[in-house]
């Protein structure tokens, strides 16, 4: 996961989570009302922090419990400097990995080894259309970076040999990692922000919170019901716009919410946007009708996997393969602005915006 330090990301926050229910500042037990329910806050204990290339905003609602905002984070930290790869340094467990490639197996950790087989997971289930070994593409690139730049074709043909997850070789027993060919590099990004926020809702486990927001660049949790009572009301990210601006809510609670769009970085040459969304197969971006995606599911690392994957596929065929997963549903928005749902969010899915129709 490269890191990329874009100044106005500082400003804006993925999806809009707010608590249904009647404003109040008092603390007040949940409705589920027993001696031993945790006491619930209206205005939580926050933390923000700019990690891994992005802002990460995590709000715990169960009083008492400020401190588990620093444990939070550090589990955060420690997971960043394991996973993400950068152009100078080279330190994580990723890149010796990468250093390695084509020439011997590198043992990594437990954090790290699972991350890369559930990415694996995700690139045999796509078909390829997701693969951890896009790296020297991502690299090539550089989009969401100061020298992002759009390559030659020799260049992409060069590259194109080196995508291949097949060639990602794992011992369980070692927990080794080998690369088979020089030059190739695993890419985690798409999948290490799920991961992560799937790690951080165990560490909130763990520490007795019921009821918290975390959004770690717009990988949501919301965990518990909202304090007010019932579910969180969630906002489902405008793919044109800037960060923060909605298109209609869902009602949630305990659920990931992770959205991709084709605006959300990009690179403009002679007047052509090429969005950071590559396709393996191409080595150019993604280009069908798919504006964005947001995918609603249990766990982060599954919607981060699976708003990728669905790229490859259009709406139609992106809506039939998120129907073939279990407790997984989507909402998707055409470059025309039509608005799609999978067949879960029938009657939960509500359009704010009058520039947006639905299209089923």
């Amino acid at each position: 996961m490269k890191k990329f330090y874009m100044l106005f990301l500082l400003l804006i926050m993925a999806v809009v989570v707010t608590a249904c229910g009647n404003d109040d500042t008092t603390a007040k037990k949940s409705d589920t009302s027993k001696d031993s329910d945790p006491v619930l806050l209206s205005q939580p204990y926050t933390k923000t922090d700019f990690l891994m290339g992005t802002v990460n905003v995590i709000k715990i609602y169960d009083k008492g419990k400020e401190d588990v905002l620093l444990k939070a984070f550090d589990r955060i930290k420690e997971l960043d400097k394991q996973i993400t790869t950068s152009d100078s340094g080279k330190t994580s467990e990723v890149d010796k990995v990468n250093l390695a490639a084509g020439e011997k197996p590198v043992k990594v950790n437990d954090d790290v080894y699972y991350l890369i087989q559930e990415g694996l997971k995700y690139s045999e289930s796509s078909g390829g259309s997701f693969d951890i070994t896009i790296g020297p593409l991502t690299s090539l690139w550089h989009i969401g970076f100061d020298d992002a730049r759009k390559p030659s074709q020799a260049e992409i043909d060069a590259k194109l040999p080196l995508i291949d997850y097949k060639k990602v070789k794992m011992n369980d027993a070692d927990k080794t990692v080998y690369l088979e060919e020089k030059g190739m590099e695993l890419d985690l990004g798409a999948i290490a922000k799920g991961y992560i926020a799937d790690e951080v809702a165990k560490v909130l486990d763990a520490n007795g919170v019921t009821t918290a927001i975390i959004d770690l660049g717009g990988n949501i949790i919301v965990k518990g019901d909202s304090p007010k009572g019932g579910d969180w009301v969630v906002g489902i990210q405008d793919p044109f716009e800037s960060r923060g601006t909605v298109i209609g809510t869902i009602p949630e609670a305990n659920k990931s919410i992770v959205t991709s769009g084709i605006y959300e970085r990009y690179l403009e040459v002679d007047g052509v946007k090429y969005h950071h969304i590559l396709d393996p197969k191409t080595g150019y971006p993604f280009n069908n009708d798919i504006a964005g995606v947001s995918i609603i599911s249990k766990k982060s690392i599954d919607g981060d996997g699976l708003s990728t994957a669905t790229f490859s596929k259009g709406i139609q065929g992106g809506m039939a393969f998120i129907e073939t997963y279990k407790d997984v549903e989507a909402i998707f928005v055409s470059k025309e602005k039509k608005v799609y749902i999978t067949s879960g969010l029938k009657g939960k899915f509500k359009l704010t915006d009058k520039n947006f129709q639905m299209a089923n």
